[in-house]
């Protein structure tokens, strides 16, 4: 069996890309993070994640959704990580899930449409309470609808049902904040498995947004290392680099098909079943430690301008510092592969 992504699956991630290089570049993306004030939910391009149906792919048809798999969510995650992208992409997509595992049909029929067309923007938080708060919650201030773990079960709450105060967050292509609140409605359907089906995609959107991260950082040091020159040959030549690149070019290999077949393992059965739960434990790991390696070579083999502000590679390395530890570090991962294997 070959397994790849099919030509559809991969025309969607090159529509993506080609947009974000088009008309979101990491200019674009600069001006989010030398924003700290601002929402860092620029208004073009949230409109082109629901024109384009970047926001639809897990909703069902029913719904106005696209009723696609986690396989395409995840093409879309890993090119959204590769631009840098700013927005609430992830968090209204996660949001729209767990309506769909666990809200009522009244719910659905209110919500789903909206976040899947971008008229609503969407968070999830699946650490906290309703007596603790729930600290460090993506755009929850430009969420119109929260998803909030809450015990055992999930709360549905509009905007103006709690409060959020913003935290700071040294990777400037996200916003965070904490939300505080006892209002929202109960979602009916939610239990233990949902709330483990949620960790699951939640780890394995992450997982490809740092893959993402990974092969971009990879492919634009390689390209300016073939450039660069030192004793009057590209530095990509010496020896050390050379061997060095080529080792993290398998490791961001092997993650990105870690991070697919975690995908393939959510779209063909339940996050319960041991084999998923290992496959997204594998994905999250390898993702979270390839792209601190991708992004660390990025900044050492550009240079001594790849310590400035000036220059992108902080963004990637950020990015991917922050994500390394969301839904789960590497080591929470591999102590959870332990669990299942010995």
């Amino acid at each position: 069996m070959f397994f790849a992504l099919t030509d559809d699956q991969r025309d969607f991630g090159a529509a993506v890309r080609d947009f974000l290089a088009g008309r979101f570049d990491l200019d674009a993306v600069r001006g989010v993070v030398e924003d700290p004030e601002g929402d860092g939910n620029p208004a073009p391009l949230w409109r082109a994640m629901g024109e384009q149906g970047w926001l639809a792919a897990l909703v069902p048809e029913e719904h106005d959704g696209l009723g696609l798999g986690m396989v395409e969510a995840q093409v879309i995650a890993r090119e959204l990580g590769a631009g840098v992208a700013p927005g609430p992409w992830r968090g209204t997509v996660l949001a729209a899930e767990a309506l769909r595992l666990a809200g009522s049909d009244e719910q659905r029929a209110k919500w789903l449409p909206a976040l899947a067309a971008g008229e609503a923007a969407g968070a999830l938080a699946l650490r906290g309470s309703a007596a603790d708060g729930w600290p460090a919650v993506e755009y929850a201030q430009a969420a119109d609808v929260l998803v909030l773990v809450d015990g055992s079960g999930l709360r549905l709450a509009r905007a103006e049902q709690v409060s959020t105060s913003r935290q700071h967050s040294f990777d400037g292509t996200t916003r965070l904040a904490r939300v505080t609140g006892d209002a929202g409605e109960q979602l009916p359907g939610a239990s233990a498995e949902v709330l483990a089906e949620l960790g699951a995609r939640a780890a394995v959107l992450t997982a490809a947004d740092l893959v993402g991260i990974s092969r971009a950082a990879l492919t634009r040091t390689v390209d300016y290392d073939r450039e660069r020159k030192q004793f009057g040959v590209p530095v990509g030549s010496f020896q050390a680099i050379k061997h060095h690149l080529a080792d993290l070019h398998i490791a961001v290999t092997m993650a990105e098909h870690a991070v697919l077949y975690a995908a393939h393992a959510c779209d063909t059965g339940p996050a319960t079943d041991e084999a998923v739960a290992l496959a997204v434990a594998v994905a999250k790991s390898k993702a979270s430690d390839t792209a601190a390696q991708a992004t660390g070579a990025m900044i050492q083999y550009h240079g001594g301008i790849g310590y400035t502000w000036e220059h992108e590679a902080h963004f990637f390395y950020k990015r991917a510092k922050r994500l390394a530890g969301t839904h789960g570090t590497a080591d929470e991962h591999r102590t959870r592969l332990a669990a299942l294997t010995i």
